[in-house]
C-alpha cells in the first residue's frame, strides 16, 4: 500500500493542484509500486518509467512511483494477488491473464478475431474496451483508459515449422497461465503447457516446451531466438496490457494527483503503441539476421479449425451474448 508521510492524509488531500506544483521539493507523501512482467529494455517498461518521472515532477515530488519490471515482485498470478491486497499498487497485465480473475478481460485475445491494428484500437479504445473496464471495476481494481500494446502473437518452434493446424498436433507449446490460450491450442490439437513468462527461456532451453507464442518484439528482446529455430506468422491473437490500480491505493491519492497519474499513464500507453509500431517495421529482419527462419501460416485454415472444433461457440457461451455481440460488432461474425 502507499507509504504516507507523517503529515495527515486529509491535509495532503486538501492541497490544490497549484500548491502541489509550486511548493518546494520534498520527500514523497505517496510511494507506489508499479510491477510488470516485461524486460527492462522493452518500450513498455521504458515508457512506464517516463510516466513515473513526469508524475513525480507534476506533483512536485508528492507522488513517487517505483517501477519493478520483469516479474521482480513475483510471477503474474502472484503479483495479481499482491495488487488485490495492496502490496503492489499498479500492475500492467495482459487481459488474457487477468481473465483468471475477470473472465471477460480475455475477449480481446479470441483467436484470429482482429485482422489489423485499426480494428484493434477501434474496439479497445471504444465499446469493447469500455465493457471490459466495467467488468474489471467490479473486482475492486481500476483500469486506465488506454491499453498498452503487446502485439499480435506469432508461434515459434525449435523442432519444425508450423504452417497448418496439422503441424500443431501434439506440439508442446508454452502458453501463459490463461484458460483462453489453453482452450485455443487444445482445439488446434497442440499440447499447451502453462508457464509464467519469466520461466519461458529456460523451459525452451531444457525442451520442457518445443515452442511458444509471443509478439516478435518480445521474442527479440527476451532473446528467444537463441533457443528457437522457426517463426510462424500466424497473428493468432492480439495481446494488450491493462494498466491496473488497486482501488484503495488509488483513492488515497488527492484528486489532483489521481488525475495526473491517469493522464500520464494514458499518455505513455499511446507513446508505447507508437514504439511498437516502429519496431514492428524492423524486427523481422533483425530476427532473420539472428538465424530465425520465417514461415507463412495458412490463417484461414487455423480459423476454420477453431470453428470446426467448436472453439468460437464455446467462448461465445462463456462470455455471454452481450460481450460477444460487442466483439462481433467490431470484428465481424466469428461463430
Amino acid at each position: 500500500m502507499p507509504t504516507l508521510a507523517r503529515r495527515s492524509l486529509l491535509a495532503g488531500a486538501a492541497l490544490p493542484l497549484f500548491a502541489i506544483r509550486t511548493r518546494p521539493a520534498r520527500a514523497a507523501d505517496f510511494t507506489l509500486k508499479l510491477a510488470n512482467n516485461i524486460p527492462a529494455t522493452h518500450p513498455m517498461t521504458i515508457r512506464q518509467q517516463e510516466a513515473a518521472n513526469r508524475i513525480k515532477a507534476a506533483t512536485n515530488g508528492a507522488v513517487e512511483i517505483q517501477v519493478f519490471p520483469n516479474n521482480q515482485l513475483g510471477g503474474d498470478t502472484d503479483t495479481l494477488a499482491q495488487l488485490r491486497e495492496g502490496a503492489v499498487d499498479l500492475f500492467t497485465l495482459s487481459g488474457l491473464i487477468l481473465a483468471t480473475l475477470v473472465p471477460p478481460a480475455s475477449i480481446n485475445g479470441v483467436g484470429f478475431a482482429f485482422k489489423d491494428y485499426d480494428t484493434v484500437w477501434k474496439a479497445m479504445d471504444g465499446k469493447l474496451g469500455a465493457y471490459v473496464r466495467g467488468q474489471i471495476s467490479k473486482r475492486g481494481l481500476i483500469a486506465m483508459d488506454k491499453m498498452w500494446d503487446n502485439g499480435f502473437r506469432q508461434i515459434t518452434s525449435s523442432t519444425h515449422p508450423i504452417r497448418t493446424p496439422a503441424d500443431l498436433k501434439g506440439f508442446k507449446i508454452r502458453v501463459p497461465v490463461s484458460p483462453l490460450w489453453t482452450s485455443m491450442f487444445t482445439a488446434l490439437g497442440a499440447s499447451p503447457i502453462s508457464i509464467n513468462f519469466a520461466e519461458v527461456y529456460s523451459a525452451l532451453q531444457t525442451k520442457i516446451a518445443e515452442g511458444q507464442e509471443n509478439p516478435l518484439t518480445l521474442i527479440e528482446i527476451a532473446r528467444l531466438y537463441e533457443v528457437q529455430k522457426y517463426v510462424s506468422l500466424t497473428s493468432h491473437m492480439w495481446d494488450g496490457f491493462w494498466m491496473l490500480a488497486n482501488r484503495r491505493s488509488f483513492s488515497r491519492l488527492p484528486a489532483d494527483a489521481q488525475a495526473i497519474l491517469t493522464r500520464e499513464m494514458n499518455k505513455s500507453a499511446l507513446d508505447e503503441r507508437a514504439d511498437i509500431a516502429k519496431l514492428n517495421g524492423t524486427v523481422t529482419n533483425d530476427l532473420k539476421s539472428k538465424g530465425l527462419e520465417f514461415v507463412e501460416a495458412d490463417k484461414p485454415a487455423f480459423r476454420q479449425a477453431l470453428k470446426s472444433a467448436g472453439f468460437y461457440a464455446e467462448w461465445k457461451k462463456k462470455y455471454g451474448d452481450q460481450a460477444w455481440g460487442i466483439l462481433e460488432s467490431e470484428v465481424g461474425p466469428l461463430s
